[in-house]
């Protein structure tokens, strides 16, 4: 994802000096890597960044990372000369995009939790992460012009300075996550520090036509010290301490806000319709369950009419239905904001589940259609977190709840149940959760 500054390590050290220079220290490569670094801090006028939010802006976006993606092979031709997933969709994603004299040359995207949860949340246990302070934001969907891929982080390094100052600022993100490929996690790891989630590669990350990826992540409170750690000694263009938190740069527009709101939505139901309708058909192909989360997002008249078509309640309690359902005692707490605004925690006891919802017992009565995050005990050291809603009332004090994107741990859990054939298949069922990750279930984003 960072190809532009993996060449010039490429041209140094091509045949046997490459073979040399992957037999170092891992510490001693990172410090070539940190060498490389060439961070401009009074880039061109003609350099623009900010959020992308018109037509032509996320067009722009949504072009480049079509052809940079199917250029790596990360995604097949697409007859709308446009990259656009469900997760562009989101009020809670913010893309943000490089431009030069006018022209869209690089994007990113920052995918904040929603009941779609995160991408790579489908192969990488993020379980240990939410248990830290802060909230967390995905970086994805990352490109640069290939004019501007030859010059450095000319285009690089600014985007990440402004993705940095966003998620600082405004996005209330404390933890970044990425996955990237096996070729380019190193530069990561050693001009950013992030920190992989696990040792594993996954062999075959669907969301990016089937390539190997790497998860990793990076702590923004305590990125400021280690960079300056590394940084603070070098010259000024090397100096990526001093870029990301001192430099101020006049290219950069923040988003003026009049509330003290995380998120900045610029989807307006025809800018919904004109991308996910009638140039993509991103809305057609979602699962009836998805199509039902995104309409459980834009909750307001104004969308109906854009958003895709759901079958009726009866039809849905049929297909809900159809998945196997399994007896299971696990506590769990349910966090959730009340209609006069206040939050509740609301102790629940799982008795039954499937895929995608589970029925529970509360002993006060649960909320119906408000969405929440719930923290599932699935085993002795397995907690699953999950934004779910209770959908409906099952009797006195029993609840059918409806998640939101289940996270690795669950989807694990679900499919050990699903492979189990006797009761001690099912007593067992926690203790696959040591599976390699994105083995025990497969990748469908």
């Amino acid at each position: 994802m960072i190809r532009k500054l993996i060449l010039p390590v490429r041209k140094l050290l091509s045949g046997t000096l490459r073979k040399w220079f992957n037999r170092l220290p891992e510490e001693r490569r990172f410090a070539v890597y940190r060498h490389l670094v060439d961070c401009d801090p009074a880039p061109k006028e003609r350099l623009v960044l900010k959020i992308a939010e018109t037509q032509a802006e996320l067009e722009g976006c949504f072009t480049l990372l079509h052809d940079a993606y199917v250029a790596r092979n990360f995604m097949q031709p697409d007859p709308s000369g446009m990259r656009v997933t469900i997760y562009h969709a989101l009020p809670t994603t913010t893309t943000l995009c490089a431009k030069y004299d006018g022209e869209v040359v690089g994007t990113l995207s920052l995918i904040r939790e929603s009941v779609l949860g995160f991408p790579l949340q489908r192969i990488f246990d993020l379980t240990a992460l939410r248990e830290k302070q802060g909230n967390i934001a995905e970086v994805s969907a990352l490109a640069v012009h290939r004019r501007f891929r030859r010059t450095g982080g000319t285009i690089l390094f600014p985007l990440m300075k402004f993705m940095y100052a966003y998620c600082t600022t405004f996005f209330d993100t404390r933890h970044l996550v990425i996955a990237v490929t096996p070729s380019h996690v190193e530069m990561y790891e050693s001009l950013l520090f992030f920190k992989r989630l696990t040792p594993d590669v996954v062999e075959h990350y669907d969301f990016v036509n089937g390539t190997p990826a790497v998860g990793a992540t990076l702590d923004l409170r305590t990125a400021p010290e280690t960079f300056r750690k590394h940084y603070s000694s070098k010259p000024a263009k090397r100096n990526l301490h001093a870029f990301f938190t001192e430099v101020k740069l006049p290219n950069i527009q923040l988003p003026p806000r009049r509330f003290d709101t995380t998120n900045d939505p610029v989807l307006t139901p025809e800018l919904l319709d004109h991308f996910f309708n009638v140039r993509t058909k991103v809305f057609s192909q979602l699962s009836d369950r998805k199509k039902r989360l995104l309409h459980a997002i834009y909750d307001l008249p104004a969308y109906h009419d854009v958003l895709p078509a759901v079958s009726d309640g009866n039809q849905d309690q049929t297909v809900r239905r159809r998945h196997r359902r399994f007896s299971v005692r696990c506590p769990a707490r349910f966090s959730v904001v009340a209609p006069d605004g206040t939050e509740g925690n609301l102790n629940l006891d799982i008795i039954q589940l499937s895929c995608y919802g589970f029925q529970a017992h509360a002993p006060i009565p649960v909320p119906i259609n408000r969405w929440g995050e719930v923290t599932i005990q699935l085993g002795p050291a397995e907690v699953s977190r999950i934004r779910v809603a209770a959908c409906r009332q099952a009797g006195s004090g029993f609840y059918g709840f409806l998640l939101g994107e289940p996270d690795l741990i669950w989807r694990k859990f679900v499919n050990a149940l699903y492979r189990g054939s006797t009761h001690a298949d099912l007593e067992d069922a926690t203790r696959l959760m040591i599976d390699r990750p994105g083995t025990a279930v497969g990748v469908a984003l």
